[in-house]
């Protein structure tokens, strides 16, 4: 879909992703459901991918998600080998951080305990995979388009400005949510200023990687690879292609963007 057609939608405000992510944590609470996986398990899988061809584990990187909503990319991203510890995932929504915080609770809890004779363990499956010490994951609610990123524990901030840097940023529908938002009172859409931001937490040498439903990958790069944003294009994930009324696409787009 062209950002030439998008419109202001419930799905661009807050009170929207509050409603959800309150109705989710209920849900979590009561039966274990961790909630919906926006785009499927197969783009978690992708991004995941992407990130072990690309940004090796070691010596680990930090990690940013920006829209983290209930935390399951940066938990594949643990299972994968990545450092907990040095992933942090933030969201304006307090309802969504108590989701995923309580997630993580559970899926370390739930870390097989292995026998040293046998190899065996035990796996408590009531809260989906275990995942083990990943409830080091960090999640804290921040308003990305109006605050400043924390740091982690004994992260160092650079420059000038004291903002922390990371080494891979991620994004999963974020930039979609807000692409249909209202815009502000002196008529500027709130995703405009968005990619400005995702390029300032960027560390030099490091990584923006998004995947959206609503841009194609020609408006992305567009977007985000700018002088404004000290973005290059470094490389994007494959989707199957559909045709229809003779023209083909993708139902998403995933890009990755270098830091100069």
């Amino acid at each position: 879909m062209s950002s030439a057609n998008l419109q202001p939608s419930k799905l661009g405000t807050k009170d929207h992703w509050d409603g959800v992510y309150s109705s989710e944590l209920a849900n979590f609470e009561d039966i274990g459901d961790e909630g919906e996986v926006w785009f499927g398990e197969d783009s978690v899988e992708k991004m995941v991918d992407w990130a072990l061809d690309n940004v090796p584990t070691d010596p680990p990187p930090l990690v940013l998600e920006v829209g983290a909503g209930n935390g399951n990319l940066l938990f594949a991203l643990c299972e994968a080998g990545y450092a907990p510890e040095k992933m942090y995932g933030i969201d304006y929504s307090a309802d969504a951080v108590k989701l995923a915080r309580a997630i993580a609770i559970a899926k370390a809890k739930g870390s097989p305990q292995r026998d040293e004779d046998t190899g065996d363990g035990d796996e408590d499956e009531e809260h989906g995979a275990a995942v083990k010490d990943a409830d080091k994951l960090t999640f804290e609610v921040c308003d990305f388009l109006h605050e400043d990123v924390g740091a982690l524990a004994g992260m160092s901030v650079e420059g000038g400005a004291g903002i922390a840097l990371w080494d891979l940023v991620l994004d999963k529908g974020t930039f979609d949510a807000i692409a249909l938002a209202d815009k502000d009172e002196s008529g500027r859409a709130p995703a405009d200023g968005y990619p400005a931001r995702i390029g300032r937490v960027v560390k030099p040498g490091g990584f923006f990687l998004i995947t959206s439903c609503n841009f194609t990958e020609d408006e992305l790069k567009t977007r985000f690879a700018n002088d404004e944003t000290g973005l290059r294009y470094h490389s994007s994930i494959p989707w199957p292609t559909f045709s229809f009324g003779g023209k083909s696409g993708n139902v998403y787009s995933s890009v990755a963007f270098e830091k100069a």
